[in-house]
């Protein structure tokens, strides 16, 4: 049985984007950007706007990016945007009220903020048609890829499918607001999923705990898991029966084996010493790495685009290949 799958996309014939919400992010853009923006072809493929002092705005694409003016930013534009969104956090990001979009700042040694990355946020409905079996399977889901690649949007649709279609009882841990934006009343995008904010960024393992502990969940789903801690409360979560679904950071499954942090979420590593007859058994050497013990994940999704996704249906037996250097990409 092969536990490396891919499969290839076609976001033309399956999904459905919800661009209603990008005039929300326009109106609160100086007008020269705004109506470069509107008039603009490829309006609706925007993935980032970048406003940076001195600099021409920028708008970036899935194919590259491209400038929107010939003005340079001025800290008059800058402070035109600052005054029409929400206070920014102590991560220095920002929203709009009940939109999906985020605003991140980059600010000077006096704390004055000098530039800013608007990115649009989108709801994507079918994002997930294929992988629909896996939602139903009831087993936990670690989705892993490199940042914007999608991560977010795929995990909020699982949650508007999982709890709208399936009927789960359903609760998102949104440390920074991406996935039910930036309002104390959730994005439609979720569906009836329920949402706990998170006060402070290390305190994401915390909420995650309590929220098993205070409102019986059937699903909880993480939006990048980066701590050890994080990682130890997504294995007492799937020890208590839930349904896991998490991001991560990383190109691929192999890159949890070498990072320390995340390394439990896959089940551990450790060096094992063999005898020498078992040794010349398994045709090893005597010291070889093994899993400690079960995965917290069932499944892992590895986003290698927009396009292709690669499906381990089974994480423990899969990274027991990579450990012996036997995984069959088929």
């Amino acid at each position: 049985m092969t536990y490396n799958i891919d499969y290839k996309l076609n976001y033309n014939l399956y999904f459905m984007v919800d661009d209603k919400d990008l005039d929300t992010l326009l109106v609160n853009l100086p007008l020269f950007i705004k109506n470069r923006v509107d008039s603009h072809p490829q309006k609706e493929k925007i993935i980032e706007i970048i406003i940076d002092l001195g600099r021409r705005p920028e708008a970036r694409f899935s194919n590259g990016p491209e400038y929107l003016s010939q003005k340079i930013i001025s800290w008059q534009d800058l402070d035109y945007i600052t005054k029409r969104i929400s206070r920014f956090s102590d991560e220095n990001r920002a929203g709009i009220e009940l939109t999906l979009h985020r605003i991140s700042c980059i600010r000077n040694r006096q704390f004055l903020i000098t530039g800013l990355t608007c990115r649009v946020g989108r709801a994507v409905f079918g994002s997930i048609c294929l992988a629909r079996d896996l939602l139903e399977s009831g087993q936990s889901i670690l989705i892993l890829g490199k940042p914007g690649i999608g991560k977010t949007t795929i995990i909020r649709e699982m949650a508007r499918v999982l709890s709208d279609e399936m009927d789960k009882r359903v609760i998102i841990i949104d440390t920074s607001n991406e996935i039910a934006g930036d309002s104390d009343i959730p994005h439609s995008a979720i569906g009836k999923a329920r949402r706990m904010q998170v006060s402070q960024t290390n305190l994401q393992h915390q909420v995650m705990i309590e929220a098993v502990e205070n409102h019986m969940p059937q699903v909880i789903i993480i939006d990048e898991i980066g701590t050890e801690l994080e990682a130890l409360a997504a294995r007492t979560i799937a020890e208590k029966g839930v349904q896991l679904i998490g991001t991560t950071h990383g190109n691929c499954l192999e890159n949890l084996i070498k990072n320390p942090s995340l390394v439990d979420l896959i089940g551990g590593i450790q060096y094992v010493t063999l005898s020498d007859e078992e040794a010349k058994r398994r045709k090893t050497k005597k010291s070889i790495l093994e899993r400690k013990t079960y995965s917290a994940f069932s499944i892992a999704i590895e986003i290698n685009d927009q396009n292709s996704w690669t499906i381990y249906e089974n994480v423990q037996e899969s990274i027991d290949l990579l450990l012996h250097e036997k995984v069959r990409i088929i």
